[in-house]
Formats: C-alpha cells, sequence, structure tokens
C-alpha cells in the first residue's frame, strides 16, 4: 500500500448550514492544494443546533441533503477520498441518523456509518446530554475498502467502547476514524488517551478530526484533531481553532506495530464473569 497525506479539517459548526459548507469547502480546497490525498472532517461538520426541535427541524432527508450532495461534489472536484464526519439524515421513524460518509474520488459513498453509541449523560458541571431522544442508534459497524487500505468508520462516544474498534480491526480495518464534537470537560481528561490507546490496541493509525470553540451558545467543544500513529504517537494535532493539519501516512507501520506486539492474533474466547454485588465497608473496619 503506497504511502499517502491525510488532512483533517477541523470546524466550529454553527446554525447555519450554507455558512458552515462555504467554510468547510474552503477549508477543503486548502488541505488538497497543500497536498492531501484523503481529507477528513468532523462530526455534525454541517450544522450544530441548539436543542432537539431545531435539529430535528433542520435535519434533511439523505437524498435531499446538500451537505452530502456538496461534499460529494467536492471529492469528485479535487480527486481525492473524504470523511463525511457526519450529517443528521432523517429516518422514517421521526428520529434521526448521525451519519457518516466515505466518499470516493468519483463522488461515489463508499461506505455509510450510523453512530451505534448514544451519548446520554449528566457532566459534573450540570451540561445534560441525550442523543437517544433525538437520534436512532446504529446497529452495524462498517470497514471500506480503499486504494490505501481498509478504513473502519467511527463516531466520536464510540471511542469509549474499544470492542468496536478490534472488531474493525480484525475485519481488515488499518485506518480508523473517529469524527467528533468532544465536549471540552471530557476532552481535556480522556480525549488524548483514548484515542491513543485504540490506535495501540489495533495496531492501526487513527484520524480524529473535530469541532472546536462554541459552536452553539453553551455547546463547548474540545477542538485538537488528532492523527496517531499504530504505534500511539502523536502524528499531527490542531489548536483549539478552526484550522487544518497535515501528516504523511505509511501503511507499513501498521504490519511493523502489529508484528512487534501482536495483541490482534492472540485474543481468546472466555466465560464471562457472574455479576458481582457491590460490598459497603464494614462499619468496624471503618476506623482500622
Amino acid at each position: 500500500m503506497a504511502t499517502f497525506t491525510a488532512a483533517l479539517v477541523q470546524t466550529s459548526s454553527g446554525i447555519d448550514m450554507a455558512a458552515n459548507l462555504v467554510a468547510v469547502e474552503r477549508m477543503v480546497r486548502e488541505a488538497v492544494d497543500r497536498g492531501a490525498d484523503v481529507v477528513l472532517t468532523p462530526e455534525n461538520v454541517a450544522m450544530m443546533q441548539a436543542n432537539r426541535a431545531a435539529t430535528l427541524a433542520n435535519a434533511r432527508d439523505e437524498a435531499e441533503h446538500e451537505g452530502l450532495a456538496r461534499l460529494a461534489a467536492l471529492a469528485r472536484e479535487a480527486g481525492i477520498w473524504l470523511l463525511i464526519g457526519s450529517l443528521h439524515v432523517k429516518l422514517a421513524d421521526g428520529r434521526l441518523a448521525n451519519r457518516s460518509y466515505l466518499v470516493g474520488p468519483d463522488g461515489a459513498v463508499a461506505a455509510r456509518y450510523d453512530k451505534i453509541h448514544m451519548f446520554d449523560v449528566t457532566l459534573a458541571g450540570g451540561e445534560s446530554y441525550r442523543e437517544s431522544a433525538t437520534f436512532a442508534p446504529g446497529d452495524r459497524a462498517v470497514a471500506a475498502a480503499t486504494p490505501f487500505g481498509a478504513f473502519g468508520l467511527t463516531i466520536c462516544y464510540d471511542m469509549r467502547f474499544p470492542a468496536l474498534y478490534r472488531a474493525l480491526a480484525e475485519a481488515g480495518a488499518v485506518f480508523l476514524t473517529a469524527p467528533s464534537a468532544f465536549t471540552r470537560p471530557t476532552g481535556q481528561a480522556h480525549w488524548h488517551v483514548l484515542l491513543r490507546a485504540r490506535a495501540i490496541e489495533t495496531g492501526c493509525f487513527m484520524f480524529a478530526p473535530a469541532q472546536c470553540g462554541e459552536p452553539v451558545p453553551g455547546r463547548k467543544t474540545y477542538g485538537h484533531s488528532l492523527i496517531v500513529s499504530p504505534w500511539g504517537e502523536v502524528l499531527a494535532e490542531a489548536g483549539e481553532e478552526p484550522g487544518i493539519v497535515l501528516a504523511e501516512i505509511d501503511p507499513a507501520a501498521v504490519e511493523e506495530a502489529r508484528s512487534a506486539i501482536p495483541a490482534l492474533a492472540h485474543g481468546r474466547g472466555f466465560a464471562a464473569p457472574q455479576p458481582v454485588e457491590w460490598v459497603e465497608a464494614r462499619p468496624d473496619r471503618a476506623a482500622e
């Protein structure tokens, strides 16, 4: 597999889809001018909205989605592989898919992936997220062939579920994508370590383009888009503002890492443990 240049586009995509697409198109073209063969964009790249009602109202059917049409046309114009990190796509049940697209240099969609794991949490600072109220979770892992090697597609919160990444690697993926809109508190605590861990565990390159800044009031995103090598090295990192980072990618590094630590070949089945109940400390032990 040949070496290539990968670029991550870091955006701060707010409520105005048309303006967001203009900004993304400009940045993708700049990445191509700088030599990129593969360009990756963040989760929610076409828009983020302030609430559930606005998100539902501004979503589109896939066949009519301006973001998909324009970015696929751009991939064809530039002759690149383009990851559309995710778009909000209407489904028949009234909810949405948070859907990632891998588009080839002919402008055709090579793979679609619907985010599997829903971010339903209340953070310590009071921020609350209930993705499952708006989005239907996907139920299928997706890997797709390219001339550079196979890409395994994931989105944001998925990165906390290592079994998904191992399954993708075992299916032949050598590159893993994790377009994200990570919150600032969780990003500061976990972003780097999770992405490096997923790369090390699988012996894959990890591409994680991210949203940055405060795209909508009250939604602070972490930025720090990362490209990580199969050995866990950070090859490129963006800051906290919109921008582009690039790295030269040698797929041979995957085999080197997997030969040094052949963990993928050493996995074994095992019986799960019985559930264990939490046992409070005995009162008479408290003073010991």
